[in-house]
């Protein structure tokens, strides 16, 4: 169940993904016929208001040259002029972003990214959403290292 959840969050629910496993609340998956594979979590569950399920998502195409793209779906809309900042390790990391989507500015702040997520044990995504109101998307990062690992293992055998 978790793993046709966490396919369909990544909205190609109808599309075959290759699953590469679940770690804790993270997942890894394949798509070899692009292909890419990625680590995804959903955030975790909160009663504050959702217009959507937020998840993180890190990504790679080999065929492109590109590793580790940092992805969030954000769980409300954003106010265009809303800034979305990324929580972790004691870091605040400016992100950009639209809608409901944030990512890193460049390839160097995927790194970075990923590294704090390595050896965090949660992070917060935070902005403004377009009534102006203040929200907070959490994740905890428990297996998100090894998700990651298994996303680039399924790509180096893609």
């Amino acid at each position: 169940m978790a793993l046709v959840l966490l396919a369909g969050l990544a909205g190609q629910a109808v599309i075959a993904r290759d699953s590469l496993g679940m770690f804790a609340t993270w997942g890894a998956f394949r798509d070899p016929g692009v292909p890419r594979c990625y680590a995804i979590a959903m955030a975790d569950p909160s009663t504050a208001e959702r217009e959507r399920q937020a998840y993180a998502a890190i990504g790679s195409w080999p065929a492109r040259g590109q590793r580790n793209q940092v992805h969030f779906r954000l769980s409300r809309q954003m106010a265009p002029s809303s800034h979305p900042v990324l929580a972790i390790n004691g870091q605040h990391l400016n992100l950009v972003g639209s809608g409901s989507d944030a990512w890193s500015v460049d390839p160097r702040m995927d790194a970075a990214i990923v590294a704090a997520m390595r050896s965090a044990r949660s992070m917060r995504i935070s902005a403004k959403d377009t009534k102006g109101r203040p929200f907070v998307d959490v994740y905890a990062l428990a297996g998100a290292a090894t998700a990651m690992d298994a996303a680039t293992l399924g790509c180096a055998r893609a």
